[in-house]
């Protein structure tokens, strides 16, 4: 039943979502010892593996026999934001598919279709980057703007003093929290309908340790997403002081847009967020 796997729910669908900065080898057992498995219900069973740029080198080299000789009731689909140097010959092996970003005027034209109104549906797009649900959360965020202009008036507030940069990261942290009520909100209402299942038909294979994983995972990668989403607007701020003539020092502008992309790919690697934040904004300068 494709309502089923689209709720995460059906027995021969098995995502796989990494729980800690990289997927571990432990992991790769469990994915490994999962495809051997007969399906349940039907003849194929589905191993959906999320974020696979991010798995740990020693894994790919353990997850390539059974890419290569899959079980005949086996069927992987791998996704990938690149194709890391460790996972070249696993992607040898597969069926490429390339998936574009979805263009903003597609989010914004869906956002309306489903209800919201046009200015929130616009607003939310252009924040997204390319991910619907990320502008289907944020379509219902009334702090959007505040919290874009919070980070783009960074440079502006930034005056080389450690106590100023522990009030902005204690500012930008509050609204990065407040940024996630309502996905809390939607994650509350599968919880409740998770305890009515419960209540009618009892406890044994409800998913309940499944949803409380994914409700934690989808939270991180939210906190995650709005940290990026606002070092990206503060990196614009310094990219317009520069273009229009407003940095006092042209080369410490280009340093901050250089110094805020490392940050960005530093996220990857799961680090203590405030810390990075902090470190971040004792290194840029005014404008």
């Amino acid at each position: 039943d494709a309502r089923l796997a689209l709720a995460g729910e059906h027995p021969d669908v098995r995502e796989v979502e990494r729980t800690g900065a990289r997927i571990s080898k432990d992991q790769v057992s469990e994915i490994i010892r999962n495809a051997s498995m007969a399906p349940i219900e039907g003849s194929r069973k589905v191993m959906l593996l999320h974020e696979f740029h991010l798995l740990e080198a020693d894994g790919a080299a353990r997850l390539l026999k059974t890419i290569e000789e899959p079980p005949a009731s086996a069927v992987f689909i791998v996704l990938a934001d690149q194709v890391p140097p460790e996972l070249v010959t696993v992607a040898s092996r597969c069926v490429r598919i390339e998936f574009s970003t979805i263009p903003e005027t597609t989010i914004r034209d869906v956002l309306i279709a489903e209800g919201a109104t046009p200015a929130a549906a616009g607003q939310a797009a252009a924040a997204a980057a390319g991910n619907l649900t990320r502008a289907r959360v944020l379509a219902t965020d009334p702090g959007l703007m505040a919290r874009r202009e919070a980070f783009a008036t960074v440079p502006q507030r930034l005056d080389g003093t450690g106590s100023n940069v522990v009030a902005l990261c204690t500012e930008l942290n509050a609204l990065i929290d407040a940024a996630a009520a309502p996905l809390a909100a939607r994650q509350e209402e599968e919880a409740s309908a998770l305890e009515a299942r419960v209540a009618a038909v009892g406890e044994r294979g409800s998913g309940r340790k499944q949803l409380e994983e994914r409700h934690k995972r989808e939270l991180r990668r939210h906190r995650v997403d709005e940290l990026r989403s606002g070092l990206g607007v503060m990196a614009g701020a310094y990219r317009d002081a520069l273009v229009q003539q407003r940095a006092a020092r042209p080369d410490a502008a280009v340093h901050a847009v250089q110094r805020i992309h490392q940050a960005l790919d530093a996220l990857e690697r799961n680090p203590n967020e405030t810390l990075l934040l902090q470190a971040l904004l004792l290194d840029l300068p005014t404008i």
